[in-house]
């Protein structure tokens, strides 16, 4: 189980629990699980763009996974953003139809991008998994005070202010698609990000230990999942989504329990 091809498992896949938990925090503090679960889907038509043309995959998915935040951002700017993460992702979405229909070579590589194949994680992937990883953490912590703030007492600040607080966070969840979807897929990537963060704070209302334990409880599913996956030989995603809702459910319980 730590051999070989199981150890870049390992090492990708602790890398974007930690990122996604951490950042998932912040999905569920600012009520945005509709955009962390259109952003991830819409930066599938990057990835399949990228296979089509012979590029790098990890820089479709970037492309559009910024693209998609920046189209959400501005779009939502003076309008519902429900409005503008629906009509931002059934574009991206259209957009990786006509990708995917341009040749039928690519279905194993759609499949792989929509439910994530962690097993098959190289060598070369590591780097910018870990590049990506510092960056999103790096930006995690400059914005952590205006983030906060803004998420508990939303539309507080000035309206540019609010606009680039907004900006980033997209942007934030954003680099945590890019390196996320390799390793769970699109349809997946939303429960890494919000089960273990709703989690969290089920069980404790303080901030940097909720975000702290989203990231730990995020890691134990992947963990979780690799494992029973590497035993039974069923799909890792299968396991990353019924770990993270049993997460969810254990915590809701513990809440109650508690007096909550």
């Amino acid at each position: 189980m730590f051999s070989g091809f199981m150890v870049n498992a390992w090492i990708v896949a602790s890398l974007a629990a930690v990122v996604g938990g951490a950042v998932g925090f912040f999905v569920v503090m600012r009520g945005a699980s509709f955009v962390a679960h259109a952003i991830p889907n819409g930066s599938f038509a990057g990835a399949a763009g990228a296979a089509l043309v012979g590029a790098s995959t990890l820089a479709g998915l970037g492309v559009f996974s910024v693209g998609g935040a920046l189209g959400i951002g501005l779009l939502g700017r003076r309008s519902r953003r429900d409005v503008a993460t629906a009509l931002t992702l059934v574009f991206m979405l259209g957009l990786g139809a006509l990708f995917l229909s341009f040749s039928a070579e690519n279905s194993e590589a759609a499949y792989s991008l929509l439910f994530g194949e962690v097993l098959g994680i190289s060598s070369n992937e590591i780097g910018p998994t870990l590049v990506l990883s510092a960056l999103g953490l790096l930006m995690l912590g400059l914005l952590w005070r205006p983030l906060l703030l803004d998420s508990v007492l939303p539309g507080r600040a000035p309206g540019r202010r609010t606009l680039a607080i907004e900006l980033a966070f997209l942007l934030l969840v954003a680099i945590t698609t890019t390196m996320t979807v390799p390793v769970v897929g699109t349809t997946l990537i939303f429960t890494l990000m919000i089960a273990p963060a709703a989690s969290a704070r089920a069980l404790t209302a303080r901030p940097g230990l909720a975000l702290l334990l989203s990231a730990a409880i995020a890691l134990m599913t992947v963990w979780g999942a690799i494992a029973l996956s590497y035993t039974t030989n069923w799909p890792v995603g299968f396991f990353v989504g019924s770990l993270g809702a049993c997460a969810y459910a254990l915590s809701r319980v513990a809440h109650w329990s508690s007096g909550g």
